[in-house]
C-alpha cells in the first residue's frame, strides 16, 4: 500500500525524499483515487541532486541568457479558453486565477473583454481580486479594443498578424498600417499609466525585415515588451534561438514568447528562447489551448528546475502544481495523461529490475527530477515479470516480514512466474509474499494465491516445473530450505494453487 500523505515527513511544506509526498496518481474529471495498482511508494536514499556542488545540467553561462530570471505569463484563462472542451464560468475562472496566483506566476492573461459581455465582466471581477500576479488581457491591435481593456484596469497585450498568410486572409492590412496602429495603441495605453505588450502573430512565418522594423518602432515609443508567437507550432529550437538572439540586438525592452505545440517543440522552444535572451514565457495548465495547445506550465517547470533548482523552488510553490492541474482537468473534463510531466501516473514510476535496484540505492541514477520537490512520490512496480529481487526485498521489509536474500530471490521467481500467467495487482504480489513467508515457517503448505482459475493453475504449475528444471533454481531451493525454520512441506497439486 502507498503510505498516506500524513506519514511523509516535510520540510518547509515540501515532502522529503523517502516515502515522499502525495500520491502521484492518475486523475481527471472522474476523480479517480490515488491507488497505484502493482506499485508501491518506496523509501530510498536521499536524491543527491539538491546537494551537488555543481549542477552538470546547468546551461552554459551567457550574459544574454535568462534561464535564471525568467517570468511566467499564465494563459490558461485566455489561450486555455480556446481549448476544444473549455467553458469557464466566472466562479471557475476565479478559482483558477487564485490557484495560479498562489502558485506564484508573474502574470495571469485573460480573454479579451471585447470578445463578449461576460468576458468583460469576468475580466473586471478578476482585476478586483487583489492578486499578487499582474492581470493582462489579450486584445487586437485596435483602438476600440484598447479602450475597452483600459476600462477593465487590466494590462494590455495587443497582437496583430504579421505573416503574409494572416495579412492576406485575416485582417487584410499592410505593414505600414500595422506599424502606425501599433504606435497609436501603445501611446494611448501608456498615457493611462498601464503596462503594454505588442506582439506579432505568426512570427516565424513573417518576413524578418518586417518583424525587426515594427519591433524597433514600438520599442522606440516605449512598449514594455515585444512578443513573438509561434502561432502554428512550426518553429524549431534553433530557429527560435536565432530569432530571439537577433531581436535582442534590436530592442531594449523585454521579450515575451508564445509557443504552440503542434510539432511537439513548445517546451524546447521556450527554453531556447530564454537562453537567447527572452524574458517571459506564456504557459497554460496541462498545455491546453487552440489545437494541441501551448507550452505546459508543469512541463516548463520540469525543464527549468533541472537548469536552476534554487531559482524555481524559491519562486514557485511547486507542490501546488498537481492541485492546479486537477482543478483545470476537472473544469475541461479531461484526464491527466499517464506520461504528463511531473504529475502523470508514470512520471516517477520504475518497473525494470535493474532500474529498481539502482533507484533503491540512489534515486539520481534514474531520476533527473526529485519528486518531493513537487510533493509527489516515486513508485517501484514490483508486481510484474520484469521485477527484480531488490524491489521485492524492499516490499518484504515494508510488510514487516523477515526473509533472507535467498528466500527473497525464491519468492521473486514465483512472482515473475505468476506474472507470466496473468497481470498482477499489488494485493496479488503481497499475497504471494505473505503465503511464501508463512510456508517457510509452518508445516502446512498454504496456496500462494487464492481464487485462481483452473487454466491459470495449469499454466502456473507448468511454469514452476520449467523453472524447477534449471540447476540454478534447484540450488536456490536448497538454500531456502536450509534457511527455513521448519522443513518445507512436500508440495501437492493443490498446494500449488496460487
Amino acid at each position: 500500500m502507498c503510505p498516506p500523505v500524513d506519514d511523509a515527513p516535510t520540510t518547509n511544506g515540501n515532502a522529503t525524499d523517502g516515502a515522499n509526498g502525495v500520491n502521484g496518481h492518475a486523475n481527471g474529471a472522474n476523480g479517480t483515487n490515488g491507488s497505484h495498482p502493482g506499485f508501491t511508494a518506496v523509501e530510498t536514499r536521499q536524491n543527491p541532486h539538491p546537494h551537488m556542488q555543481a549542477n552538470p545540467y546547468a546551461p552554459v553561462g551567457d550574459f544574454l541568457s535568462n534561464i535564471s530570471r525568467f517570468k511566467i505569463i499564465e494563459s490558461t484563462l485566455r489561450e486555455g479558453e480556446q481549448f476544444a472542451n473549455a467553458f469557464f464560468d466566472t466562479e471557475t475562472k476565479i478559482k483558477i486565477a487564485r490557484a495560479l496566483d498562489d502558485f506564484g506566476v508573474d502574470y495571469i492573461e485573460l480573454t479579451s473583454p471585447a470578445a463578449s459581455e461576460q468576458s468583460r465582466k469576468d475580466c473586471e471581477a478578476i482585476c478586483k481580486l487583489g492578486l499578487k500576479a499582474k492581470i493582462l488581457t489579450h486584445v487586437r491591435c485596435h483602438m476600440d479594443d484598447a479602450r475597452i481593456a483600459v476600462r477593465t484596469h487590466a494590462l494590455a497585450q495587443v497582437v496583430i498578424g504579421t505573416s503574409a498568410h494572416l495579412r492576406e486572409h485575416s485582417h487584410g492590412k499592410d505593414m505600414t498600417y500595422i506599424k502606425n496602429t501599433a504606435i497609436e495603441v501603445i501611446e494611448f495605453v501608456k498615457s493611462k499609466g498601464l503596462e503594454i505588450r505588442f506582439s506579432s502573430e505568426d512570427s516565424f512565418r513573417s518576413d524578418l525585415v518586417d518583424l525587426l522594423t515594427i519591433y524597433s518602432a514600438v520599442d522606440k515609443v516605449g512598449v514594455n515588451r515585444v512578443g513573438i508567437a509561434d502561432t502554428v507550432g512550426c518553429a524549431t529550437p534553433r530557429q527560435v534561438y536565432d530569432l530571439v538572439r537577433t531581436l535582442r540586438g534590436v530592442v531594449s525592452c523585454d521579450i515575451e514568447t508564445h509557443f504552440h505545440n503542434d510539432t511537439g517543440c513548445a517546451i524546447a522552444n521556450a527554453y531556447c528562447a530564454l537562453e537567447a535572451g527572452a524574458t517571459h514565457v506564456d504557459t497554460s495548465v496541462i498545455g491546453i489551448g487552440e489545437r494541441n495547445g501551448i507550452t505546459p506550465l508543469g512541463g516548463l517547470m520540469a525543464r527549468m528546475i533541472v537548469a536552476d533548482r534554487d531559482y524555481v523552488k524559491g519562486k514557485y510553490k511547486l507542490e501546488k502544481l498537481k492541485e492546479i492541474e486537477d482543478l483545470v482537468a476537472e473544469a475541461v473534463q479531461i484526464n491527466i495523461p499517464f506520461n504528463n510531466y511531473i504529475t502523470g501516473f508514470c512520471a516517477f514510476t520504475h518497473k525494470a529490475g535493474i532500474h529498481a535496484k539502482a533507484i533503491l540505492n540512489n534515486p539520481s541514477t534514474y531520476e533527473i527530477i526529485t519528486p518531493s520537490d513537487f510533493g509527489m512520490s516515486r513508485y517501484v512496480h514490483f508486481a510484474s515479470r520484469l521485477t527484480g529481487w531488490n524491489a521485492i526485498k524492499s516490499r518484504v521489509d515494508q510488510l514487516g516480514l523477515q526473509m533472507t536474500d535467498a528466500q527473497v530471490k525464491a519468492v521473486t521467481v514465483k512472482i515473475k512466474a505468476m506474472a507470466d500467467v496473468r497481470p498482477l495487482a499489488i494485493d496479488d504480489a503481497d499475497s504471494i509474499i505473505r503465503s511464501f513467508h508463512f510456508n517457510l515457517h509452518n508445516d502446512v503448505e498454504k496456496p500462494l494465491l487464492p481464487n485462481m482459475t483452473e487454466q491459470e493453475k495449469e499454466k502456473f504449475e507448468k511454469a514452476q516445473k520449467e523453472i524447477a528444471a534449471e540447476p540454478e533454481k534447484r540450488e536456490l531451493d536448497e538454500t531456502v530450505d536450509k534457511e527455513a525454520e521448519v522443513p518445507r512441506a512436500k508440495k501437492t497439486k493443490t498446494s500449488i494453487a496460487a
